[in-house]
């Protein structure tokens, strides 16, 4: 038998007279499906004084919260679906940009806020102070939701950390989310962008939708997002001008005096053809290469502060596609942010690289 032969079937030369042969992998290297499903194996730290202590440059959230839907429920199952969305174990390589992520971002998945159902309010309060301990933390959030509705809470958390900096919100979706009700109750997940105006979490002028579609919102919801100086992409613009034109004028404008962003992605701006795992699927929407390299251009050119993908619903998923596809909006997230840190000089976390990829493609 060659090196190479022994290698690669994890035979270990070292091994004591009598001991294991073969290697013991760590948990990290093992296969995706085996150990606890953090997000990309990682490092769970969900205390706030580890998290203090530690200060990693990400944390992944979950908000496991759906009592606010007006429509299909199951995205409070979204943060466990898309934490095991991967066949990836060990270090990573972005063919996309270049990068092993790892090598330069030290990123821990802080684990769930802790919801119970039945209690938007205190849903709500309680993914607000998992974010803001997160963000105080110095950890930018990336935030697994979840209905649309957590985007409140959390972008809201993000607001006060980065105070008195003034904070953009970038929001994909096939949906405004500025109704000022929905039957009634204020906090729904048509409702989330409307509370983050109102509360001056955000100014109107520096909020902006892209992928917008389809048959809602009415006129009046439209008149007052005039008023409070929202700007708006439909995806007609997109079919038009094409993705990367739209997002550049997008960042433009949440930018314009913010120095900050928030990025906020509902999986159904994706076509539900791409992405039929979610609560209210809107045909004619973005593809997933769009979105994700839409997303690579947004966290490559600005100061990423907060991050959240929402909507993901399990029971209508197919083959773990939509998670996926959120799944990838996360590292593609994390693969930009890395990339900005190593051109800016930032040295590598460990000399010599990060552990070793042990996982592949089929």
């Amino acid at each position: 038998m060659t090196d190479e032969d022994r290698r690669i079937r994890g035979i270990n030369d070292e091994a004591p007279p009598g001991g294991d042969p073969y290697e013991a992998y760590d948990d990290f290297n093992l296969p995706s499906y085996i150990g606890l499903p953090s997000f990309q194996k990682l490092p769970w730290i969900t205390e706030a004084a580890a998290l203090a202590e530690r200060r990693p440059h990400v944390a992944i959230v979950g908000a496991p919260f759906d009592d606010a839907v007006s429509h299909r429920p199951g995205a409070r199952f979204g943060p466990r679906a898309i934490r095991q969305a991967s066949y990836h174990a060990g270090a990573i390589n972005s063919l996309q940009l270049g990068i092993e992520p790892f090598d330069y971002l030290d990123v821990v998945d802080a684990g769930d806020a802790p919801v119970v159902p039945m209690d938007i309010d205190r849903g709500h309060e309680v993914i607000r102070r998992k974010v803001l301990e997160v963000a105080r933390a110095g950890a930018i959030p990336i935030v697994l939701g979840g209905d649309h509705s957590i985007t409140y809470p959390s972008a809201s958390a993000v607001a006060e950390a980065v105070a008195p900096r003034g904070l953009g919100i970038v929001h994909f979706d096939a949906h405004a989310d500025t109704a000022l009700s929905t039957w009634g109750n204020l906090r729904s997940h048509g409702t989330p962008m409307r509370r983050l105006i109102q509360s001056g979490a955000v100014s109107g002028r520096n909020f902006v939708q892209v992928g917008l579609r389809g048959y809602w919102p009415g006129p009046s919801t439209l008149a007052w997002m005039r008023e409070q100086g929202m700007r708006w992409h439909l995806m007609t613009e997109i079919e038009e001008r094409g993705a990367e034109a739209v997002v550049a004028d997008a960042i433009a404008e949440a930018l314009d005096g913010p120095e900050v962003i928030y990025l906020s992605v509902d999986i159904d701006v994706v076509d539900p053809g791409m992405a039929p795992g979610t609560g209210t699927p809107e045909p004619g929407g973005m593809l997933t290469r769009e979105l994700l390299r839409a997303v690579r251009q947004i966290v490559g050119s600005v100061e990423l502060a907060g991050m959240d993908v929402v909507e993901v619903a399990p029971p209508f998923d197919h083959a773990e596609v939509t998670a996926t596809a959120a799944h990838r909006c996360v590292l593609e997230a994390i693969s930009a942010l890395a990339v900005r840190r190593r051109d800016a000089g930032e040295p590598k976390l460990h000399a010599g690289g990060n552990v070793s990829q042990t996982s592949g493609g089929g």
